[in-house]
């Protein structure tokens, strides 16, 4: 017994001995890594790393890190879409920096969504992405220009040609009438309270747009425009210190407008046979007063940026400066640009960092127009007998001042309007995971931005004035906006085998402080004051009411988001967000609105194998959203008093008060509902793919100010009233049409859209017309209300004109006629102003084109943008413009005018019948055909060799020289003018009379003009 005993121990020991190391080889282990791109070492975002035969696994988060607890003999599966998966044995290791190589030519997989990234094959919405090297294609300081005909469903329309103007920006069309159509900018995961031309774009990583309400409504009413999200540069962990600069210089050509010459507005003036030539003019002169205005324009930009990472940490900074002198004498804009940011990790759960984001521009010259060189006649002679210039000069009936570049130039510490702007948007976070909870984790984003303005103007004694006594004056204006922001958000973010689980939950608050203040006056003592000290003015000081502002507003809210994927072929995403802002009444603060979408990866099935040598991927989205929009003033629901000066006896006033906008204690959201239908697809080997989307959206509550009658002793009042609709069809292309072949790479693109908008409904059930506004049920928000020009009227129309143009003349325009006709088919009446038209300026589509074609190291890039109907504005030759008289009294727009030898041209009759020192319905020469196909950039690079770089210890280095507005390939406008056939004005600006117009149009007004660039420069890394 004891021998069995012993033995039994004996047997007891050895299993012990041989299953103590089997216990612990299989221990769990905390791992950590990061997973990277084999070619570019970049972080690879949303990888899976999941434990090999279990459930067990995370997904990679922005800076490609991740973290889990395994067996410590497992193998890691390491797997993305569009790379090659990979196995790794943890063999008890604790660390790991996994890099995984792509097998296939798809686009970037990774799409940063709101509060989160995703990945591409995952998407349920509707999100257009761009790498920042892809914007960069076009070289300019400004995003958005960059953007222009870039992306399916963004409208991006220059609102001015002045150096360092922004863009008009809509997605997805215009929704509201009054409140904001702008989309919301997000920076780095923080909604941005600067504009889109403060972010230096060599900054930008990426930017994803948000176009539909199941992607937008995550960000409330602040997304009911679309969210335009910028993500720029971050240093990697375990990256080397790698130094950046990117640069270059141009030049800038002017297009001049198409202005009459001396002969040309001789022969004009002769054939209207109303004025004779003034003092300072002469049949034989033929001055051209563009070439003697306009200069040689400069843009230059200059970046460096130093990034890197060590074990747990990383950062990123740049500064960056950029110069756009324009081809307007004194008109230019500067931006210094500083941008920084740090990760670091602190122990295995805490993270923390920021982003600064800091921007400094000033804005030059913005006083110096271009109606008084256009209006000039080239019959004058502008200088003395001794060679000077003259002051002013003297033609039919005018007198002008005149300021050709010598001139302007020489003036330029006495003719001067400056706008300074500081802006510092910063962000703050902290990150915690939950400790016991894989996949669990807490952080906090602050943000806090300010953005300063000051500006000036000062014009000498007699300047741009006839007479030289005209007192002199002066003006500054400051403004400074506060915002702060806190965001608390839970995330929980698993894969459990072929399921995947994210879902976030976020509180946040916001507030937003504004005040402006202004100053005027006249008389200042001696140039040198300028604007620098209006107590000194000798004159009038001016504080106008008008001018002075204070706003301030906040908002709350709640959201929820959860988003499913099984095996990535069924996806589904659900959120839901509360709002509630300070700009409504009370008991109409709050909101809530749900999104949901759902997606299906139709070529995951096995039943579409057979299909896969042709068609790789096929995906069908669905989604629902609603978003909403409380983008009025601040205190809308109290109404509005103005003042008014009482006079008390002779020489003494007092101030009044009156109630000019009633106040609306239900004033609530204006919000819109929008269903999205999309197809994401890949062809051949993924050598093409797209998208092709349809979407209805409907905006209900219309923020809308209604007029109210003359009786009612007030004005207006803001109200939730109308209706509105946009619905439209995008279709994006790619294809790679050589992909190395003996060298040659060839890849292109193109994108077209089109949006319906429709005005459902205004006031009330029963108005169909607000003619004022120019607003009309049935049509869209933007439309012309006027007269259409149909030809001209000829001699033998002579009984059909008498009746509908009394007094009348052969070579008048002709319009369109609603009235009825007699039996012989002449009108029974006078045509009148019910014979105006509703002309819709929404075009047929639009969108743009890119294409790249490389050999070896060679490259050759172009890309363009192109639009189809509508209808452009000039007021260059409208009546509005006051350059298109047809009489000769001033500088004339070169047109094709009616005579008896010529019945057949475009313009009437000079000197015919008129109104306002225009041709009768001369407004209606300003209507064009708005299409148009145009090269926006040719660019040529080339990459130097690696090997060649590698004895200077430098990563990359490329040269390139680009033309930008090169020609335009087909317009109606362009064909007519020789002009560019895009907008650069709104409806209020550059031109002689700006009340005819409304001014959310946008129009080609004496703006200054567009130019053709020409650039060189390069990129360099080491």
């Amino acid at each position: 017994m004891k021998f069995l005993n012993y033995r039994m121990k004996r047997q007891g020991l050895l299993f012990l001995l041989c299953v103590v190391p089997l216990w612990a080889f299989s221990q769990t282990v905390n791992i950590k890594g990061l997973v990277k791109d084999n070619a570019t070492g970049e972080p690879v975002i949303g990888a899976n790393v999941v434990e090999k035969g279990t459930t067990n696994g995370v997904v990679t988060d922005f800076d490609g890190a991740f973290a889990l607890n395994v067996e410590s003999n497992a193998i890691l599966v390491v797997s993305y879409i569009g790379y090659q998966t990979k196995e790794i044995p943890v063999a008890g290791k604790t660390s790991f920096n996994i890099t995984i190589e792509e097998d296939s030519k798809m686009l970037d997989n990774v799409v940063v969504i709101g509060y989160g990234t995703q990945r591409r094959e995952a998407v349920t919405g509707s999100v257009a992405s761009m790498r920042g090297e892809d914007l960069r294609v076009v070289q300019t300081g400004n995003i958005s220009s960059a953007l222009q005909g870039r992306v399916a469903g963004v409208d991006m329309t220059q609102t001015s040609s002045q150096p360092g103007a922004s863009m008009q920006i809509r997605i997805r069309g215009t929704r509201s009438l009054n409140a904001s159509n702008d989309p919301l900018v997000v920076l780095d995961g923080i909604p941005f309270a600067g504009s889109l031309s403060d972010i230096n774009p060599n900054d930008i990583k990426s930017l994803d747009i948000l176009k539909d309400a199941s992607s937008t409504a995550i960000y409330g009413s602040r997304g009911a425009n679309g969210v335009i999200m910028v993500t720029t540069n971050k240093g990697y962990t375990d990256q080397k210190a790698q130094v950046t600069y990117n640069g270059y210089y141009g030049v800038k050509i002017a297009e001049k407008y198409p202005m009459m010459n001396g002969q040309e507005l001789a022969a004009i003036r002769k054939a209207a046979g109303k004025y004779s030539n003034g003092i300072d003019e002469s049949d034989d002169m033929n001055t051209d007063w563009q070439d003697l205005f306009y200069r040689t324009g400069i843009t230059t930009s200059h970046d460096v940026g130093v990034s890197g990472g060590g074990k747990g940490n990383n950062y990123s900074f740049g500064l960056g400066y950029y110069h756009d002198q324009g081809v307007v004498p004194t008109q230019q804009y500067s931006r210094v640009s500083l941008r920084g940011s740090l990760d670091q990790e602190v122990g295995e759960n805490i993270k923390v960092g920021f982003v600064t984001n800091n921007t400094y521009n000033l804005t030059e010259g913005g006083n110096i127009g271009l109606y008084g060189t256009l209006s000039l006649s080239p019959l004058v002679n502008p200088k003395n007998e001794d060679g000077t210039w003259k002051r002013t000069v003297k033609m039919t009936t005018d007198e002008q001042f005149i300021y050709p570049r010598e001139v302007l130039e020489g003036l330029e510490d006495l003719w001067i309007q400056e706008d300074k702007a500081f802006g510092s948007y910063n962000t703050v976070y902290g990150e915690v995971k939950i400790p016991g909870v894989e996949g669990l984790k807490y952080r906090i984003n602050l943000g806090l931005n300010l953005r300063h303005g000051n500006g000036g103007a000062f014009r000498g004694q007699g300047i741009n004035e006839v007479n030289p006594n005209t007192t002199s004056s002066a003006s500054i204006n400051n403004s400074l906006t506060t915002n702060w922001t806190v965001e608390n958000l839970l995330t929980y973010d698993r894969t459990f085998g072929k399921h995947r689980i994210n879902a976030v939950g976020m509180y946040s608050a916001e507030q937003t402080t504004y005040n402006r203040s202004a100053v005027a006056a006249r008389d200042i003592p001696a140039g040198y004051f300028q604007y620098y000290n209006l107590g000194h003015a000798a004159g009038e000081i001016t504080v106008n009411p008008g001018d002075q502002a204070y706003e301030q507003s906040g908002l709350m809210s709640w959201m929820g988001r959860a988003m499913y994927s099984y095996d990535d072929r069924y996806m589904a995403s659900v959120a839901f967000r509360a709002d509630a802002s300070s700009r409504l009444a009370p008991g109409h603060k709050w909101h809530t609105y749900p999104a949901v979408s759902i997606g299906w990866n139709i070529s995951k099935e096995a039943f579409w194998e057979n299909y896969l040598s042709t068609v790789d991927q096929l995906k069908l989205r669905v989604g629902y959203g609603q978003t909403s929009n409380q983008s009025v003033n601040p205190y809308k629901t109290f109404g509005l008093l103005s003042t008014r000066p009482y006079n008390f006896g002779a020489d003494s006033y007092d101030t009044g008060f009156y109630v000019s906008e009633l106040p609306n204690s239900s004033l609530g959201w204006e919000y819109s509902s929008t269903y999205n239908f999309g197809l994401d697809f890949s062809l051949l080997n993924n050598r093409i793919s797209g998208t092709v989307e349809y979407y209805i959206q409907n905006t209900k509550d219309v923020l809308l100010s209604v007029s109210l009658p003359q009786t009612a002793g007030v004005g207006s009042y803001m109200a939730n009233i109308g209706e509105t609709q946009n619905k439209g069809f995008e279709l994006s292309l790619n294809g790679v049409i050589l992909d190395n072949v003996n060298g040659w790479t060839w890849n292109a693109g193109i994108n077209l859209y089109s949006n319906r908008n429709k005005l459902v409904s205004l006031a009330s059930s029963d108005a169909k017309r607000d003619e004022n506004n120019w607003w009309f049920v049935g049509y869209p928000i933007d439309v012309i209300y006027d007269y259409e020009k149909i030809g001209l009227w000829q001699e033998s129309e002579k009984a059909a004109m008498d009746i509908a143009e009394p007094g009348g003349n052969a070579g008048m325009i002709k319009v369109k006629y609603n009235g009825d006709y007699d039996a012989n088919g002449l009108p029974t009446r006078a045509i009148g102003p019910d014979d105006r038209q509703i002309i819709s300026m929404e075009p047929n589509f639009q969108g743009g084109f890119n294409t790249l074609v490389a050999y070896k190291n060679f490259d050759l890039s172009v890309v363009g943008a192109f639009k189809s109907g509508g209808t452009l504005i000039s007021t260059l030759y409208s009546s509005s413009g006051y350059l298109n008289m047809m009489t000769g009294r001033r500088g004339n727009v070169k047109v094709d005018y009616w005579t008896p030898d010529n019945p057949n041209a475009k313009y009437p009759k000079p000197g015919g019948i008129e109104q306002s020192d225009n041709p009768k319905y001369g407004s209606t020469l300003g209507y064009f055909d708005a299409s148009y196909l145009k090269v926006r950039t040719i660019t040529v690079g080339y990459n130097v060799p690696k090997e060649w770089l590698k004895r200077y210890a430098i990563g990359n280095l490329r040269l390139y020289a680009t033309v930008q507005n090169p020609f335009v390939l087909f317009s109606p406008y362009y064909n007519e003018s020789g002009g560019d056939p895009e907008p650069n004005s709104y409806g209020d600006e550059n031109q002689a009379v700006t009340t005819s117009l409304k001014s959310r149009l946008l129009i080609i007004g004496t703006n200054s003009p567009n130019a053709t660039n020409y650039l060189v420069g390069l990129n360099l890394t080491f």
